[in-house]
């Protein structure tokens, strides 16, 4: 199982950062701090690819580092204003890169709602899969998923299995993602759950005290 450490910076007296000991690290400026950090209750999914449909190329990176050179590809233009980020990607092939520690909040989700509560990213993790709404994940990315849920929700006991949905689900109309070929019944077979959460169904467990 994937391990989730503590780092340090020397320039920061809060040394209470996870950082997921596998991943590689690429820092994002596009953080800031959770009003709860210990309500950490959702797992969101997304996808993205930059250039669109391209993989394996550094454009996320750049756009989570707020580094995109807008002359690389004309889409850059259209988004080099954007100032976002996500906790986690996870590569075609199953590497791991870790933009924003959990107890932080990423700017990932925008506007949204979960279970009633808006600001969806007061209270969760993102995940990024690099792909697109038009082509399966591969196999790999599945796996590593997995594994990483289950090091989150080990290690942050406000998570649960039953609170994990898609983009799409607390953003919809105005965004697609993790699209129609994320295989939901895969990964809530290995969680033994029924996924994607209804964000609308307040049924679900999840932290409210705003």
């Amino acid at each position: 199982m994937l391990k989730i450490v503590k780092k340090h910076s020397e320039s920061n007296n809060n040394i209470n950062k996870g950082f997921l000991e596998s991943a590689r690290v690429c820092p994002s400026p596009n953080h800031d701090d959770r009003p709860d950090s210990d309500d950490i209750s959702l797992i969101v999914i997304h996808n993205i690819s930059l250039p669109p449909n391209q993989f394996g190329g550094e454009g996320i990176d750049q756009l989570f580092t707020n580094t995109l050179n807008k002359d690389e590809h004309p889409f850059y233009e259209e988004i080099d204003h954007l100032r976002v980020s996500s906790h986690l990607l996870i590569r075609r092939d199953g590497e791991v890169v870790q933009y924003v520690p959990f107890e932080k909040r990423a700017w990932h989700a925008g506007e949204s709602s979960y279970l009633g509560r808006s600001v969806c990213n007061d209270f969760s993790i993102g995940i990024e899969m690099e792909g697109t709404d038009f082509e399966p994940f591969t196999d790999i990315q599945y796996q590593v998923l997995e594994t990483t849920i289950h090091s989150l929700l080990e290690r942050y006991p406000t998570l649960s299995k039953q609170n994990i949905t898609g983009h799409e689900h607390i953003a919809p109309g105005r965004k697609t993602d993790p699209g129609p070929y994320f295989k939901w019944e895969k990964l809530a077979k290995s969680l033994d759950t029924k996924l994607p959460a209804d964000a609308c169904n307040e049924s679900n467990e999840v932290n409210k005290d705003d």
